[in-house]
């Protein structure tokens, strides 16, 4: 579990060279070195053997049997096999019997890049009988499996079985935080959908999943005018029954419940995932002043007046409950702003034992500074305190530099940040070469870097805002950006992937629908083709085609996405004529960007499935 909530407040970590020929994994081994002996066959035989000796090492947190357990899930998903024998236990003297998969502990100098001992390294052993990972820990234990997945997952045949090369190696991560991060502030998502990111970020051994929970959309016009309270905003935390902070919520139906946000945690720890969860002040708290209006400064409601009396004890409530953040405040007030932050990482360290994060900002005060304490997450360079310099004095930095890492859902102002990230910019990246690793921050001046073995940096977090909100994305077009599919990861199917039942690829095709209809396929995700013809009664409303990601209405011929309920109608649409089938291509939204000026842009959606409405005519669906 991270020691760390953050203050404010996908990326893959490069390992060191692949050394040998075992086909390549995101991220690289840091070593392998192939044997000319038979492989390892995976197939239904293969048992997986969990080492008594360490069974319940790990707990109270995963155990390496618990570990074993969810591997073995991840197997049957993966490979489609159903009779993938039940975990077993025993000594290493199991493994000569059938071809098993053994897990242990025992593997010693493990660190990261900077020295520090690890519970995340593993070594493994390859042969005719046996795959062998001995980690450092149940959790390097954990990060090994994922890396048997992979070779899996990239070299099986379609019935599943495979042979992966002998030999043996060993792995380690660079830096200890490796992660991403969503804005679920200002874009709702429901938790099952959070549980499958954790899932998919997982199979690529990212152990971070930071939640910026807390924010509002900005719009300069109406955040310094008399409507300011028009502004959506959100406080995704649903506080208990009779809590002091229940009136801060405005939007419950897109809120977490306790329960619920405990359960997703236990998913994302049982897959090495640890939430990172975040709600903003003293500045992004619009939500705040529409709670509390005398907690604002004046005129300025989306920032907190830390001077007010009432301010830092209620900020205080919400850490009772929740954790919190700081970011982009008003510079004038460096003091108090510095004096807040210094205060509540006093508090919550005494209250929790965990350390905070802060977002990186330029604090210009002569007098005071920031507790070496707090984690600074850097995002802005030159706008920051510059890392090196803020390293150089003893602060633990984490890199989110806004130039390599930043995305925004679906589009930016002005195109600052890509819809993906820069994959020339990550791989080869500026004048010379090289590429994007956590201790790279600018991509220009060398000395503004640090040496990936610096002591104070604590790895990297790629940032996924969501300026635009609701209408902006569908929250499977969040995933695709996130993800672009890198591989067919185990546990989840955010993808949407379904195996068509029909030749020529056909999920369904009804000549008619005489009778409302069920399928057996909740959604289907692109690339499809949906096809329908219908003919309805003047002023006809209801639903065509429904599935879990997607709904369209007759009316407006509108696309809902029912997470949200937003409804997205057909650009232009006149409505659909009663005589003659109607062709219809896409969709599009517009995006209020800034208060400034409109940007059409492109929706996408999973095709609704599930259900077909009576009376349509030669409904088809069918995969590309």
């Amino acid at each position: 579990m991270s020691r760390d909530i953050l203050l404010c407040t996908l990326l893959l970590i490069l390992a060191p060279n692949v050394q040998a020929t075992i086909h390549p994994q995101i991220p690289s081994l840091a070593s392998f070195t192939e044997s000319n002996a038979p492989g390892f066959l995976f197939s239904t035989s293969a048992r997986i053997v969990v080492d008594s000796n360490h069974q319940e090492s790990g707990a109270p947190g995963p155990s390496l049997l618990s570990y074993a357990e969810t591997f073995r899930q991840d197997l049957i998903w993966l490979t489609g096999f159903t009779s993938v024998p039940e975990v077993t236990t025993g000594s290493d003297g199991a493994v000569s019997a059938s071809p098993s998969i053994f897990l242990t502990l025992g593997a010693s100098n493990h660190t990261y890049f900077n020295g520090v001992p690890t519970q995340e390294g593993y070594d493994f052993l390859i042969n005719e009988k046996a795959y062998i990972i001995k980690g450092s820990g149940a959790l390097g234990v954990w990060w090994g499996t994922r890396s048997l997945l992979q070779q899996l997952a990239l070299n099986c045949a379609a019935n599943g079985s495979c042979t992966i090369p002998a030999g043996s190696g060993s792995d380690a991560p660079g830096w200890e935080v490796r992660g991403f991060m969503l804005d679920a502030a200002r874009h709702w998502f429901e938790l099952p959908f959070l549980a499958d990111l954790c899932i998919y970020a997982s199979f690529f051994k990212i152990q971070s999943f930071h939640l910026h929970a807390s924010d509002n959309i900005w719009d300069q016009n109406i955040i310094s005018g008399p409507n300011w309270r028009d502004l959506y905003s959100a406080f995704r935390f649903q506080p208990a029954a009779g809590s002091p902070i229940a009136g801060i919520v405005e939007l419950k139906n897109e809120t977490w419940t306790k329960e619920g946000f405990a359960a997703l945690q236990e998913t994302c720890v049982a897959h090495g995932v640890t939430i990172v969860p975040e709600v903003d002040t003293p500045g992004h708290s619009l939500v705040f002043s529409k709670w509390k209006p005398q907690l604002m400064i004046a005129n300025v409601p989306d920032q907190l007046n830390l001077s007010y009396p009432d301010t830092i004890p209620t900020i205080k409530a919400v850490w009772d409950e929740v954790s919190i953040g700081a970011d982009e405040y008003e510079t004038s007030l460096a003091d108090v702003y510095i004096s807040f932050v210094n205060e509540m990482s006093d508090y919550i360290a005494a209250k929790s034992g965990k350390s905070i994060r802060i977002w990186g900002t330029y604090e210009p005060s002569s007098s005071m500074s920031i507790s070496k304490n707090i984690t600074i997450q850097h995002w802005d360079f030159p706008g920051d305190s510059i890392p090196v310099e803020l390293m150089q004095q003893g602060y633990r930095v984490i890199n989110s530099e806004q130039t390599f890492l930043y995305l925004d859902g679906k589009t930016s102002d002005a195109g600052q940040f890509p819809v993906e990230l820069d994959q020339t910019l990550m791989w080869s990246g500026a004048p010379g070469g090289g590429g994007w690793a956590p201790n790279i921050f600018t991509r220009d001046d060398p000395s503004n870097n640090t040496d990936p073995a610096n002591p104070f940096l604590r790895g990297s977090i790629m940032a996924l805002w969501n300026d635009w909100g609701n209408n902006a994305t569908t929250p499977l077009e969040i995933y695709y950006q996130l993800a672009r599919s890198l591989a067919p990861a185990p546990g989840q199917n955010l993808n949407r992937a379904v195996k068509p039942p029909h030749a020529n690829n056909i999920i369904f095709d009804y000549p008619t629908v005489a009778e409302p209809t069920v399928t057996p396929f909740d959604s289907v995700g692109p690339p499809y083709t949906l096809s329908f013809t219908i003919q309805p009664s003047p002023n006809a409303s209801g639903i065509i085609l429904a599935g879990n990601d997607s709904i369209l209405h007759v009316e407006s011929l509108a696309f809902e996405d029912p997470s949200t309920g937003v409804h997205y109608p057909l650009a232009s649409y006149p409505g659909l004529p009663v005589d003659k089938p109607t062709a219809v291509f896409w969709w599009m939204t517009d995006l209020d960007i800034w208060g400034e000026y409109m940007k059409s842009a492109n929706m996408s959606f999973a095709a609704p499935s599930r259900f077909v409405a009576a009376g349509l005519r030669s409904v088809s669906l069918r995969v590309s």
